[in-house]
């Protein structure tokens, strides 16, 4: 992490970009602390994508990074969770709430420059944050990933945001492929806090806030505490007559976080640690009514003739935390630590049926009745990470050089726990297709039970050399050793030349890697799936096991990339900024969902796929190489106008997904279009808009503010369920607006209201029965829930 001390205004806007401003110049009027480089005071930023401690040059960095402080969002910002907050303010991240996705509508997914979310890695504090249990294998982005659970950390917590547009695997290790995302936590002294409401102008989806934030002085040092509650309700933009429930999952999260450092002995003490408790429940699809000479079904006409909508709770209990001790030795900076990171989520299926069991109990004489409710089973993941990290800057070495070098273990593990066995059983033994298991989510089986571990070790390098006071090198190298899939290499090149005062030109190669995630090797379920309306029960296998085995599946290696950046950073005066980067990512071997194989495509699984009793089969599979080339573009500007001031800032993104190749194992050579289908292509390549804009403007007059952001998407194609001849999906280009009106009663209350979305815009309809979650359009975009209003009250003591 560089930690940058005195920096010039002119060169916050050269390094850090319109994006940063999006954030920092409204904010810099009322968060000093928050907005240091506008004031121009001495102060200490730190920065990821370095490893260098001390008084930074005159000089930028050789990548290019979004730093976005969160006082403005937290206070004053229509969005109450983070994953929202960046989507609106940083063109590069992407996140869409779903909805008819199961697990993936419980826990919002994110990732930037419209790859997968789990090739994007998420710090906090400069250490690694764990990824979440869940594998999304429903929705219309992420398909296939995990990825970190960003909502899970309260606004109000953090200090900043800082976003590394580049590759950055040979320093930070798995995942860097697409950037890398820190979370800067607070903790200086003084408390606050923000009482908020929300609902969207359907009548729908309220959302509350109260979150309240304290740094006290303890031990000579300063302990921030942040506690949050936030309920979102559930919203329904189902057409009237149809009893789908479409729209925000409900919500209830209860959040805790400290964050302090303390002076002991030689160096410092510090110490992170969180928890977030999260009751959500999602709507399946609806399972309609019936007569009672139709059973044996997926229904039962004594619990529901009119037919019912099963919901999907999930308990999610996250906790990071983080300790270690800083100190010299000698004349290089040591830093120790131990970061832990759990996830889990459990399943409990209310307003439902086990219908084989129904069946049974009407064929034995009764009403034909099951239990309504079931514990479906659940998932954790489990990660511990230990670093020692050193590093020393050298005066006497061309203009100054930064070396660091350092150590990793990591340890994970992965678990799959069974639901009771009413949620998966077969009671009746008909063999009626998806009557089996409580409807809605089926639970997991014993046989999909697992424990599983994995370690890691590493070593890198990183030096920085300032080569003269225009010209800056990058160099690091990194290599990794796994447990169960072997070793891996990388290294990275960056480098900037500042051509003159205003203009910087930058650019930087490296390699990369993503480990395959434990929840890819061994998640195992059987599942129901609703092609066209009509129910199909999926089996997705675990690598290793006999259905992947039987397939020729072989087993899982790690994702390898090259990427590339070349930009340009013009800063013509103290208040203006201008930055370009282009860029390009490589990724080789990249691990996948596979398409649906059954007895008709691929006939040498058939007798496998019945003795399971199960119609379709996925996987887990090394098989796709994909080209990513973009560019990002920010220009940001502060002027007086009449008696207050303006800022205004421009961000955008342009990115391009193509799949290259498809490369099948050998046992499933001609099968490529089964192993990549249509649908499943067109969401690696154009689950995330391939165009990005956001517009903002920020005046303020004495106790007055008004803010509008307008935020631009562009076009997504998306595939059918029934493919060719069936046309794809095509979803225009739209563009929503966010206003908002803040009155400052003193220095430290003040009083906002606004609106997201404010013309109520939604993606373009669709044919529901070609659509993923069974609505007239996907959750694409900005989602589908239309306008909402919203008020803040925050106060400073």
């Amino acid at each position: 992490m560089l930690k940058l001390k005195s920096i010039p205004q002119s060169l916050v806007l050269a390094l850090y970009g319109a994006t940063a401003l999006a954030a920092l110049l409204p904010a810099a009027a009322h968060a000093q602390s928050a907005a240091p480089a506008v004031t121009g005071d001495v102060t200490t930023v730190n920065v990821v994508g370095s490893r260098r401690v001390g008084t930074a040059s005159s000089t930028d960095t050789p990548v290019p990074v979004d730093f976005i402080p969160m006082t403005k969002a937290a206070e004053q910002g229509g969005q109450f969770d983070l994953a929202q907050a960046l989507t609106n303010i940083s063109p590069s991240f992407n996140s869409t709430r779903q909805t008819g996705a199961d697990g993936a509508d419980l826990i919002d997914s994110a990732a930037l420059r419209g790859l997968g979310s789990d090739q994007t890695l998420v710090l906090m504090n400069g250490k690694r944050r764990h990824t979440v249990a869940l594998v999304n294998l429903f929705g219309a982005r992420n398909r296939g990933n995990t990825g970190t659970d960003m909502n899970a950390v309260p606004l109000l917590a953090i200090k900043n945001v800082q976003v590394l547009r580049d590759g950055a695997a040979a320093q930070y290790g798995s995942d860097a492929i697409a950037g890398v995302i820190n979370i800067e936590l607070k903790k200086n002294l003084g408390c606050e806090s923000v009482l908020g409401y929300g609902q969207y102008t359907e009548g729908d989806g309220e959302n509350w806030l109260a979150s309240a934030y304290c740094g006290v002085a303890v031990a000579g040092g300063v302990l921030g505490i942040t506690g949050e509650y936030y309920d979102r309700g559930r919203s329904n933009r189902s057409e009237p007559g149809n009893p789908r429930i479409i729209g925000d999952t409900k919500s209830e999260n209860q959040t805790l976080y400290l964050n302090g450092e303390f002076p002991a002995g030689p160096g410092k003490l510090y110490f992170t640690a969180g928890a977030q408790k999260r009751d959500a429940s999602s709507a399946a699809w609806a399972r309609e009514g019936l007569g009672s000479e139709d059973i044996p079904s997926r229904n039962s006409a004594a619990m529901y003739p009119e037919g019912f909508v099963p919901f999907i709770d999930g308990k999610v209990d996250d906790r990071w935390g983080t300790v270690g001790f800083r100190m010299q030795v000698g004349e290089w900076n040591a830093d120790l630590s131990q970061t832990y990171g759990y996830n889990r989520l459990m399943y409990n299926i209310n307003n439902t049926l086990n219908a084989s069991i129904a069946n049974l109990d009407l064929i034995n004489g009764g009403e034909g009745r099951s239990a309504s409710a079931f514990d479906a089973g659940g998932f954790s993941f489990r990660q511990a990470t230990t670093n020692l990290d050193f590093s020393r800057f050298y005066n006497g070495v061309l203009n100054g050089m930064n070396v660091a070098f350092g150590l990793e273990h990591r340890r994970e593990n992965y678990k799959i726990f069974a639901g009771e066995t009413g949620s998966w059983i077969d009671a009746d033994g008909v063999g009626f297709g998806g009557n089996a298991g409580s409807q809605g989510f089926p639970g997991f089986q014993p046989g999909d039970a697992t424990d599983s571990d994995r370690h890691s070790s590493a070593a890198y390098l990183d030096i920085e050399t300032d080569v003269s006071d225009r010209f800056k090198v990058q160099t690091a190298l990194r290599h990794e050793r796994y447990s169960d899939f072997g070793s891996t290499t990388t290294g990275k090149l960056a480098g900037s030349y500042r051509v003159t005062p205003q203009v910087l030109l930058r650019a930087s190669a490296s390699t990369g890697f993503r480990a395959p995630s434990l929840q890819q090797v061994y998640f195992s379920s059987t599942f129901t799936d609703f092609v066209s309306g009509v129910p199909l029960d999926v089996v997705l296998a675990p690598n290793g096991g006999p259905v992947a085995n039987a397939a020729g599946i072989p087993q899982l290696k790690d994702e390898e990339s090259k990427s590339f950046t070349a930009g340009i950073t013009w800063s013509p005066t103290q208040s203006t900024s201008v930055t370009a980067d282009l860029y390009r990512i490589d990724i080789d071997d990249r691990i996948v969902l596979s398409g649906r194989f059954d007895e008709e495509n691929y006939p040498a699984l058939g007798a496998t796929l019945r003795q399971l009793g199960v119609g379709q089969a996925q996987f887990f599979v090394n098989s796709v190489d994909t080209k990513t080339q973009g560019l990002d573009l920010t220009v940001s500007n502060r002027a007086d106008l009449g008696a207050g001031k303006l800022n205004t800032f421009l961000a955008v993104n342009f990115s391009k997904t193509e799949v290259k190749g498809v490369k099948a194992p050998a046992a499933l050579a001609g099968f490529e279009d089964v192993l990549l289908s249509e649908r499943e292509r067109l969401f690696i390549e154009e689950g995330a808009p391939r165009r990005k804009a956001t517009l903002g403007f920020d005046y303020s007059l004495d106790k007055f503010e008004t803010s509008l952001r307008i935020v631009h998407f562009g076009p997504q194609t998306l595939g059918t369920f029934s493919g060719p001849p069936v046309p794809n999906q095509k979803y225009e280009a739209k563009t929503s607006a966010d206003l908002s009106f803040t009155w400052a009663f003193t220095d430290k209350t003040k009083f906002t209201v606004g609106g997201t979305n404010i013309f109520n815009v939604k993606p373009t309809a669709q044919d529901p029965n070609e659509t993923d979650n069974g609505f007239k359009y996907e959750s694409v975009q900005f989602g589908l829930n239309g306008a909402s209003v919203f008020a803040r009250l925050s106060h400073k003591f």
